[in-house]
């Protein structure tokens, strides 16, 4: 009897011992074959990383390019410094006394360029983070220059600054005999309710105060109801910086019940089916742009290289395929749209993709200019509670959640959606903003520059056609010319939909400008050995040697003391870079 319970129990744990082996081998297969795809790698390796820096010598000549071409480059990087010093004195001293106390603009001056470049470049290259006015789709600084911006207030600004402005002075006449009143509602938060429910085709909404917050929530809900431990992220994506989805470089808490699985693969799909521990998947379809790709940030163009492709066509298969394996396994099929919410729809990318998701999160934008996070549903998946057991809820709550004079911002936003002419803009969205794409390649392509740019509807970025160690400093170029970006740089641009056809012709006369100067003054110099390959050995060679001792961390402090030769730009040189043409404010009527 012993004996063959013996069997028996060892038979049962080979059984279970093949198929957990199974389940890890698709595991490891559905993962990315970059640090990207292994989190716990990516940590490990970023933590061994050393910190070192170029000295004058390397700075200017990292790809071996010749000693004239070096040259031409210093003076280039030194005249374009004196030209930000020059041009806005107070906005840079109020940017620097910022630095010392607020640890978000340290973070950001630290992650601009990559880290050997660092300190030169913030050292020469002081940027003001301080404005003081928007009007039409300018910023002007505390010096009184405009430039055109194309931050897009990070996902906020959709329809134009001058919208929410109208959105929040309004909202502010709306809410204020009620004043900053936390637990009765609104009167306006039923219309809200109402037309969300209606956009987003669910049952039910929460509010919170962030899109990180309503991220949160939907994760927490699919756990919830599902009882089901684990989540799938895809590899690249962002879904707020809180530790339960953040996983690799940058959470020094990470999450332990997060698959990170390659976006738009059979084998992501095999781990759906398979596993029963997964109670929901992330999608963030910004995604669409650049698969199994992080945020596009000049800090990372090592090379040069920025994989961004937009395939809509392959990208609305992808998630078919993965809605019906979410619905076969019962898996909660997420759609953050904090970032991308109604820029590419009324009803966002669900209408956009023509595929519904299971729970809905939205941020920025649906504020009306005010923060904000909401989270739409199944009533069966917003549910918080159980009947039957009184004390089995889910629990989630916030001070500011539903805040009178966010609801009435909100419920301004909302009902701008309802005009005829905002919904017109909404048709040929596609056509018009890839229209304007190629337009700018053309006349790049014409004059043999290296750049192009590539879209999502109204969000680009800047790829670039040859191997380079400086790709990374088009980002000043731009800034001289007159183009605001995001801290990331070159990586992102976010226009608003307020753009007219003027605006984007000053857009891309400034982008060829700054181009064409880059080009002149030799950062895109190249030979046959330049290669990303051998950039990349390169780079591991020079990491090696600080590892090991063979090279100091920073460079020598007399070879930084070397004054620079004064070298005239060449003809080609001297672009003009033409003058912002600021236009009135809409009145009242216009802005309604």
């Amino acid at each position: 009897m012993s004996q063959a319970l013996l069997f028996v129990g060892g038979g049962l744990a080979a059984l279970y011992g093949a198929r957990w082996l199974r389940a890890r081998l698709l595991l490891s297969r559905a993962k990315h074959p970059s640090l990207r795809g292994h989190a716990r790698i990516a940590r490990r390796v970023a933590k061994l990383l050393p910190y070192y820096a170029y000295g004058a010598g390397e700075f200017f000549a990292a790809d071996d390019a010749p000693a004239d071409v070096a040259a031409r480059r210093r003076a280039a990087f030194e005249r374009l410094g004196e030209q930000f010093r020059r041009k806005a004195p107070r906005t840079l001293a109020a940017g620097a006394a910022l630095e010392a106390g607020l640890a978000d603009v340290d973070f950001v001056n630290h992650y601009r360029v990559p880290f050997q470049f660092r300190e030169r470049v913030r050292a020469a290259f002081p940027l003001g983070v301080v404005a003081k006015a928007t009007r039409g789709r300018h910023i002007q600084d505390l010096d009184g220059n405009w430039s055109l911006d194309v931050t897009g207030a990070y996902g906020v600004n959709v329809f134009g600054y001058d919208f929410y402005k109208g959105c929040i002075d309004r909202a502010g006449d709306r809410a204020r005999a009620l004043g900053p009143v936390l637990g009765p509602y609104h009167d306006v938060v039923a219309d809200n309710v109402a037309r969300i429910r209606r956009i987003a085709r669910k049952d039910q909404v929460s509010f919170h105060m962030s899109g990180t917050e309503a991220v949160m929530q939907a994760v927490r809900l699919a756990r919830y109801h599902t009882g089901r431990s684990h989540i799938v992220r895809f590899c690249g994506a962002y879904h707020g910086w809180w530790d339960g989805v953040q996983a690799g470089v940058g959470n020094p808490r990470p999450p332990h019940e997060v698959y990170t699985l390659a976006d738009m693969a059979e084998a992501s799909l095999a781990v759906l089916r398979t596993r029963s521990d997964i109670a929901c998947v992330l999608i963030n379809p910004l995604q669409a742009m650049h698969p199994n790709g992080n945020a596009p940030s000049d800090s990372m163009l090592v090379t040069g290289a920025r994989s961004v492709a937009y395939d809509k066509h392959a990208y609305v298969r992808w998630l078919r395929r993965l809605r019906d394996v979410c619905t076969d396994r019962g898996i909660v099929l997420i759609f953050d749209e904090v970032f991308l919410g109604f820029r590419l729809a009324i009803g966002g990318a669900q209408e956009y993709f023509g595929v519904d998701a299971d729970l809905v999160t939205y941020g920025k934008t649906i504020g009306g200019g005010l923060p904000i996070g909401v989270v739409a549903g199944r009533a069966d998946l917003m549910k918080r509670f159980r009947d039957d057991k009184p004390t089995d809820f889910c629990f989630a709550r916030g001070t500011f959640n539903s805040h009178p004079y966010v609801m009435t911002a909100m419920n301004e936003f909302l009902q701008h959606l309802d005009w005829p002419e905002v919904q017109a803009t909404y048709r040929g969205i596609d056509e018009q903003w890839d229209s304007r794409a190629a337009e700018l390649n053309r006349r790049l392509a014409e004059r043999r520059l290296p750049v192009r740019v590539a879209n999502m509807v109204s969000v680009w970025a800047t790829v670039f056609t040859q191997p380079s160690r400086y790709a990374w400093m088009f980002q000043y170029y731009l800034r001289a010319a007159g183009i605001t970006m995001s801290w990331v740089g070159s990586g992102r641009f976010l226009f608003s939909h307020d753009f007219t056809e003027a605006d984007f012709a000053e857009f891309m006369e400034r982008f060829v400008a700054a181009a064409e100067m880059m080009a002149a003054d030799g950062w895109w110099w190249t030979s046959a050995q330049l290669t990303a390959k051998a950039i990349k050995r390169r780079v591991l060679r020079e990491t090696v040697a600080v590892l090991f001792g063979r090279r100091p961390a920073t460079p020598p402090v007399r070879e930084d003391a070397v004054p620079a030769p004064v070298v005239a730009p060449p003809a080609a040189a001297r672009v003009e870079i033409p003058r912002p043409q600021v236009v009135p404010a809409p009145g009242p009527a216009a802005a309604r």
